[in-house]
């Protein structure tokens, strides 16, 4: 049983944030002292990457481990609601999945970073080192798009 009533619960879930989160800022401020530069959106790209390298031909999503349905502590689902959420975040792992496919069919290198992996200081370094070298490992460019 959810402690907030419906409409309170619908005012804290409207504000929750889809753009700027904290692990998104963290990860491009990494990236940035590390001396990449990116875009944070790219025109006609399916999914809307959080960062688009086009030099490196990378898109990175920095995801939410509760909304995208990671297998770590956090990644579990509200008790309230459950059937809803069960299907929410399948429905959102499906997609992630989908879009995946789709920049890789176009030639893009897609990378994630999850949120806890951005938790502890420590972890978040040794996660944006190891981002920075699988960029970096790919230097082939902006991806050109299928013709049809």
């Amino acid at each position: 049983m959810d402690i907030y009533p419906a409409k309170k619960r619908s005012e804290i879930m409207r504000a929750v944030r889809t753009e700027r989160t904290r692990p998104e800022r963290l990860v491009r401020s990494g990236l940035h002292r590390r001396g990449l530069r990116f875009a944070r959106s790219h025109r006609g790209l399916i999914g809307k990457p959080d960062l688009v390298l086009p030099k490196y031909g990378t898109v990175v999503f920095v995801h939410g481990c509760m909304w995208h349905g990671h297998d770590c502590p956090r990644g579990g689902s509200p008790k309230s609601n459950s059937d809803f959420w069960r299907r929410k975040i399948e429905g959102n792992r499906a997609r992630d999945a989908r879009v995946r496919r789709e920049l890789r069919s176009l030639g893009w290198k897609v990378l994630t970073v999850w949120e806890c992996q951005l938790s502890a200081v420590g972890r978040r370094e040794r996660t944006l080192s190891r981002l920075e070298a699988a960029i970096r490992a790919n230097r082939n460019g902006t991806p050109k798009a299928k013709s049809d």
